[in-house]
């Protein structure tokens, strides 16, 4: 082992990281070396000196959160998880890259110490916005004079790339009006994107951008490598507790490499074996040592488990005194950790017949909304600005803001991206149940959080209203066609899309149970028939996905008509013509097609049996994708073209939504 005598044991860790990072990219020959090589200092101070955190139980609740948003400098992360004791070893990190390693190119959620899955830049700062937003919701809740548990900082890292990109707009602008005191993002200004000089892409004037929003900016200037310089600007950070902080810190990228620092170059791809060795040399390292960590280096952090356990045990011992004097908080508090739905939830679920005449329902969303939010205290949202549409808000409550922390009502004005993914935030930071909503039509804008939530497996509902051409006259821009197939393709994504009221508050029911990944509710803004349940199926039937909602007469079907949503009042209304022409046909609602996927094979088979192949489907979006239920003899009603602006009713009749086209096209199979 070489010789460190000299070094101070804070340089011999930082430069232990640094070399780590280039190790493992030079090996996997694939990564990016620079910003690890530059940011380690900052992040070897959180994760020794600043951060609360538990090496050995990365999950401990009242942990601080380090979200890097710049996910491609991963290996700075898994550095510093190793040194600090996470479950992440010397072997992970030479497997940096490798299929099925614990080390992957971006950081992923499901691994030890990494709080968010990041890489698409400006989500991982989103994501730290929804966790401030649920830190201070919980602590406004369940703190009590004496008795703080939720008590926490929200750090990130974000870089330019983070910050050219819209969304971190739409992060700031929020984090800035709520006032999130406890939030601190590091912004490492370098000056390099992969094309090179930021010269050539942005301009922005960064400190007045975030004061603009309201936030507190401290700028560190050229002093990255300055551990007390940045250990000051994070404690008057931490000062001021009335915004969200911006800390400036003007990096070297792929500091210490004598040919290719503060270049493009160390941005994405290995130095190269001739550089690796002259950058060692640079910083006084063995130049043919291999993911060398000095013991010292080990001995300096292993106090990081010890403490990080004492901190939780003392957070422990918090806990149990204020759960005997608030032992119903405490109660409840626990269920929501555990992501548990409490005893009775379901106890003031409405019921629909006939008689309540047809119901929108997106309106029926709502009251089932405020039929469970009592019942389930810790259930929290909001939508993009579009609560009086799409029926989402909490009438037991007001709205979360600077100084009411304790409502429930997140008003996340017109950003969708940012608001889906501030509620992955939420979800991941845990003790709240989050719920986003807008039109259908805008998870255009919503798409990517709501993907990186499936990748994360969040069980976030989003409730999606104004559900297809039945917006009508708001016209084609605000007609979802592609929509339903888009959200489809996505995996561990939950699509549901009601056909009556009590359908609808069985979507909410699977919806709330499901913990496994998000679930889309698609609602309509038009009323719609409520099915009589005496006569027809249960609606209870919906958690299967399809289900034969009015059977044939006799022993087999001569077709079968397959629905969702609106539609299925058309082939209901198609099933009783046929049968008075002779023709023997199934009606099947099919609200979920990936609920259907989940079923056993001999129900699948005996909702569509495989000897039936005269099939029908009709829904008002894309066709893509029926066919896995029509089979090649079957027909398939829908739109594949934008639709137009007109009386929704006349919308649906100019595209084939009718009875009459039901029976048009089921006589021409037959």
């Amino acid at each position: 082992m070489p010789n460190f005598d000299s070094w101070s044991i804070e340089d011999l860790a930082i430069t232990t990281m640094r070399t780590l990072a280039i190790d493992a990219v030079e090996k996997a020959n694939s990564g990016h070396p620079g910003t690890p090589m530059s940011v380690s200092p900052l992040v070897y101070l959180l994760y020794k000196k600043i951060l609360r955190h538990n090496p050995k139980n990365p999950d401990w609740f009242n942990r601080d959160r380090f979200v890097l948003s710049a996910g491609h400098a991963s290996m700075v992360l898994y550095s510093i998880l190793h040194l600090s004791g996470y479950d992440i070893s010397l072997d992970d990190l030479k497997n940096f890259r490798q299929l099925g390693s614990k080390t992957p190119g971006h950081p992923e959620h499901d691994l030890p110490g990494v709080e968010t899955t990041t890489g698409p830049l400006g989500q991982g700062i989103t994501n730290s916005v929804g966790m401030a937003i649920a830190e201070a919701h919980l602590a406004k809740v369940y703190n009590r004079q004496g008795h703080n548990i939720i008590d926490h900082y929200t750090y990130a890292l974000c870089g330019d790339g983070d910050l050219m990109e819209g969304v971190s707009h739409e992060a700031a602008s929020m984090a800035g009006h709520f006032g999130l005191g406890k939030l601190i993002w590091f912004y490492d200004d370098n000056n390099i994107t992969i094309e090179g000089r930021t010269e050539l892409t942005f301009s922005d004037d960064v400190q007045k951008r975030f004061e603009a929003y309201g936030w507190h900016v401290i700028h560190v200037g050229e002093k990255a490598n300055d551990l007390p310089a940045l250990a000051d600007a994070i404690k008057a950070a931490q000062a001021e507790t009335n915004k969200p902080s911006l800390i400036i810190i003007s990096s070297v990228i792929g500091f210490g490499a004598p040919n290719k620092k503060d270049t493009s170059d160390v941005h994405g791809a290995p130095l190269g074996e001739e550089e690796v060795r002259l950058t060692k040399q640079a910083y006084g390292w063995p130049e043919d040592a291999h993911f060398l960590v000095p013991e010292t280096v080990y001995e300096h952090m292993a106090d990081l488990t010890s403490n990080g356990q004492r901190a939780e045990e003392e957070w422990l011992k918090k806990f149990t005194a204020y759960e005997a004097a608030f032992p119903e908080l405490a109660a409840q508090l626990k269920i929501a950790i555990r992501g548990e739905l409490p005893e009775g939830w379901e106890t003031d679920l409405p019921s629909y017949e006939p008689a309540n005449g047809a119901q929108a329902t997106r309106a029926i969303g709502g009251k089932v909304l405020n039929a469970i939010s009592d019942r389930i205290p810790f259930l929290i949202g909001g939508s993009a600005d579009l609560n009086p549409s799409t029926k989402t808000y909490l009438n037991t409550s007001g709205y979360f803001g600077r100084n009411a922390f304790g409502e429930k009502n997140v008003p996340f004005g017109v950003r969708e991206f940012g608001m889906a993914a501030a509620v992955s935030g939420m979800s991941l930071h845990g003790g709240v149940r989050p719920f986003a909503s807008t039109f259908f039509v805008f998870t255009d804008y919503a798409r990517p959080a709501m993907r990186l939530a499936a990748l994360m497996e969040l069980p976030v509902i989003y409730v999606m209203t104004h559900d297809s051409i039945g917006v009508g006259e708001d016209g084609p821009t605000h007609q979802p066609v592609e929509h339903l197939t888009a959200l489809r393709l996505i995996p561990n994504m939950t699509v549901i899309r009601p056909m009556d009221a009590n359908e609808t508050v069985e979507a909410w029911k699977v919806a709330l149970q499901h913990k496994t990944g998000p679930t889309v509710i698609v609602l309509t803004r038009q009323g719609l028939p409520i099915v009589d349940r005496t006569k027809y199926a249960a609606a209870s039937n919906l958690v299967r996905g399809a289900y034969i909602l009015s059977p044939e007469k006799g022993k087999s079907p001569d077709i079968i008509l397959i629905a969702s949503g609106s539609e299925v009042q058309y082939v209901l209304e198609a099933q009783e013509k046929l049968v008075a022409d002779g023709i023997d046909a199934r009606v099947v609602s099919m609200p979920s097609w990936e609920l259907f996927r989940q079923q056993d094979e001999s129900y699948k088979k005996s909702v569509l049996p495989l000897h039936v192949k005269k099939r029908l489907s009709i829904e008002a979006g894309s066709t893509i994708g029926w066919h896995e239920w029509v089979g090649d003899q079957g027909l398939t009603i829908g739109i594949n073209r934008f639709g137009l602006s007109g009386p929704y009713k006349k919308v649906f009749s100019y595209f084939g939504f009718s009875t009459e086209n039901v029976l048009e096209k089921a006589k021409e199979i037959l």
